[in-house]
């Protein structure tokens, strides 16, 4: 592909990533239960560590952008948003018939004394604490990561273990949410490998 051909697909995966936030926000806020809240002492356990929170946003988008530059021609591009569109239909699926919410003391224990939680904090007004189950960076993660294998290699696999420790140390998820994630993630590869 030429040159211009990848900055156009870059726009157009911008444009893409910021579409899909929207059917997100949609399900928080349209879910059609009750989100429910787990208590698990294992969750309770985990640290807060707000630094994390850089990696929960500025690793995230910058690595699934990067499939821009492995794209061969156009219609492993258009393959590709097709997967990551079944990732969506799938997460909304979840989030608006089986909602779960992170409890509400983890919020709290968010103080906003430092840049890193005055950033979670900021991320936090867009995103609430539903949407939970399963994780959607971890699931978006993983599809990038098997997407970007071939070119990569298994270091790929670095990326969804550091979202997914970033998720945890922000504690916007229960552990129970990663591997669900994840799997979700492979599902969409599955389609990706079978339409391509």
């Amino acid at each position: 592909m030429s040159t211009i051909d990848y900055i156009i697909n870059l726009i157009l995966s911008g444009i893409l990533i910021v579409g899909i936030y929207q059917f997100y926000f949609f399900t928080q806020r349209n879910a059609i239960r009750k989100a429910r809240s787990f208590h698990s002492p294992i969750d309770e356990k985990i640290p807060f560590w707000p630094i994390w929170s850089w990696v929960y946003s500025f690793l995230y988008y910058p690595a699934i952008l990067y499939i821009n530059w492995i794209v061969e021609d156009h219609r492993q591009f258009v393959i590709i948003v097709f997967s990551y569109t079944v990732l969506l239909v799938m997460q909304m699926f979840f989030f608006m018939l089986f909602p779960v919410s992170t409890p509400p003391h983890w919020r709290t224990m968010n103080t906003g004394k430092n840049l890193s939680e005055r950033f979670l904090l900021y991320v936090q007004k867009f995103d609430d604490s539903s949407n939970c189950f399963p994780s959607m960076h971890v699931s978006v993660a993983t599809l990038t990561a098997l997407l970007a294998l071939s070119t990569l290699g298994p270091w790929v696999f670095m990326f969804p273990l550091l979202i997914a420790l970033s998720c945890m140390f922000t504690k916007q998820h229960y552990l129970i949410d990663l591997p669900a994630g994840a799997l979700l993630g492979w599902v969409a590869f599955q389609v990706y490998c079978a339409v391509m």
